[in-house]
């Protein structure tokens, strides 16, 4: 069972997401997106709670509206391209009581990447001398992984995973005098997960079945006897090797707020800071298993086949995620031909410590998992220069933190540390539109190791050491129109 365990850890680890994030698209603070205009890419989205100047200010800070005149309206999307590579060093086949499972250790599962849109869409106006209101689709985070080489060597960890969050931000903000404002938006998010990992069904069945018949007494060897002619009969055609797929599927509703203040400070610039609330997500799922057998144990075994049945029957689960909240702090400053814009921003990803999964109705923990998400900060420093009326060109860098700690790294999350190398241009269409484009590489560290256990506890089901290093390639594009009415 318990590969049922770490499947449904990881998809609360990706809800919680939301969850960053992954090989994956998830380039933020663990499995966040910050990409979430293309105008801010080119600076690698350094300063943008001070600088942004249009309505996708809804989303980095809600006061910063103030600095948008009439109604402004930005569509977006900003395909991001991963390449993720996992290397074996000393992967091991599921194994119990010393005695490895019949199956191959497979593959080292290919490229898990591959390029994914994500869409934004901001409008805000000026309804009053000193009032603004706008409102946001956006998606704040985001994961598709398929570790394609089947079968892979991880593939009692994760094989696909697709996690997506949908977020509608509805702000007002208001412009207290000339050098403050301030601003307040609503968040609610709607969140899907599809989550897959293969069981190795028969050597768990066995050896777990094997222990409980040790346990009450009988002689190992008569033990295994009886095993072989009751439940190995039934396990399927591969019979110690059957393995299974499961899935994972789970959605949730939340709600949350984020909220910012903007100072101007002379002709030339302004300092912004922005707080996005924790969002707790009671997520409600199911976990669904293809081809696996109803065993039927007679005489005093009986109770032993009836308690694999209920490990590995399909059903809903519950479980609660308190997604991170983040502070950011910005500066900008704009010259006739110049703009400078720095940040620093913290995600208190304390917030999830570990993953407690209860079947629906019950009490007691179906599984509690130890995550140990660390907090994070992001540095970003940009800058963007007019060359004439009609184009403006960016750059930008930034150095982002991961909350993942080596020895909880996974195939659906191997996030680590990164570097962005980022440049852009905007070409000013006429006096109401403008295009932006963008583009980033993301340096994330080399070699990232993995060192995920045969088991997470003695009473869990073996999945396998995966051991080996992570290697993550990402590019990030991104393209957006502005119109100003």
């Amino acid at each position: 069972m318990i590969r049922r365990r770490s499947s449904f850890r990881l998809l609360a680890l990706m809800l919680t997401i939301g969850v960053a994030a992954l090989p994956a698209p998830v380039f933020a603070s663990g499995f966040q997106l910050v990409e979430q205009n293309a105008s801010g890419l080119g600076n690698a989205f350094a300063g943008q709670a001070a600088g942004v100047k249009n309505a996708s200010a809804i989303y980095f800070n809600p006061a910063a509206l103030t600095r948008v005149k009439g109604w402004n309206l930005v569509a977006s999307v900003e395909p991001i391209g991963v390449g993720a590579n996992f290397t074996n060093v000393a992967s091991t086949v599921p194994s119990a009581g010393g005695a490895p499972f019949p199956v191959p250790l497979g593959s080292e599962g290919g490229n898990a990447g591959k390029w994914i849109p994500v869409p934004n869409a901001y409008l805000s106006g000026q309804v009053g001398e000193r009032v603004w209101v706008g409102a946001s689709f956006n998606v704040p985070f985001g994961l598709e992984t398929n570790w394609q080489e089947a079968p892979w060597m991880g593939r009692f960890h994760a094989t696909k995973s697709k996690v997506q969050a949908y977020n509608v931000n509805p702000t007002v903000a208001f412009k207290v005098s000339d050098a403050f404002s301030i601003g307040l938006g609503a968040n609610w998010q709607h969140v899907t997960a599809d989550l897959g990992s293969d069981v190795a069904y028969g050597g768990a069945a066995y050896y777990g079945s094997l222990q409980a018949l040790v346990g009450q007494g009988l002689p190992p060897a008569l033990a295994a006897a009886t095993l072989n002619a009751t439940l190995v009969p039934q396990l399927g055609p591969s019979g110690l090797g059957t393995e299974v797929p499961a899935l994972i599927s789970g959605t949730s509703n939340a709600w949350g707020w984020n909220a910012g203040a903007l100072v101007k400070l002379g002709e030339q610039a302004h300092v912004g800071v922005s707080y996005r609330s924790k969002i707790k997500h009671d997520v409600g799922g199911t976990v669904d298993f293809t081809g696996v057998p109803t065993i039927a144990l007679p005489g005093s075994l009986a109770p032993i086949g009836t308690g694999l049945n209920a490990k590995f029957a399909d059903g809903p689960v519950t479980t609660t995620i308190d997604l991170p909240d983040t502070f950011s702090v910005a500066a900008a400053w704009e010259g006739a031909k110049v703009e400078v814009l720095a940040d620093y921003t913290y995600t208190g990803w304390d917030s999830i410590q570990s993953l407690d999964i209860k079947r629906e109705g019950a009490t007691d923990n179906f599984s509690s998992v130890p995550l140990n998400f660390q907090n994070t900060w992001r540095v970003g420093l940009g800058t963007s220069v007019k060359v004439n009326e009609k184009f403006t060109v960016r750059l930008g860098t930034a150095y982002d933190k991961a909350p993942v700690q080596d020895e909880f790294r996974t195939p659906r999350l191997p996030d680590d540390d990164r570097i962005w190398a980022a440049g852009g241009f905007q070409w000013k269409l006429s006096q109401k539109a403008t295009l932006d484009f963008g583009y980033a590489h993301i340096f994330v560290n080399a070699d990232s190791p993995s060192s995920l256990p045969n088991q997470e506890t003695p009473s869990s089901t073996p999945a396998g050491a995966l051991v080996g290093v992570y290697n993550t390639k990402v590019n990030v594009l991104g393209v957006q129109i502005t119109m100003q009415f």
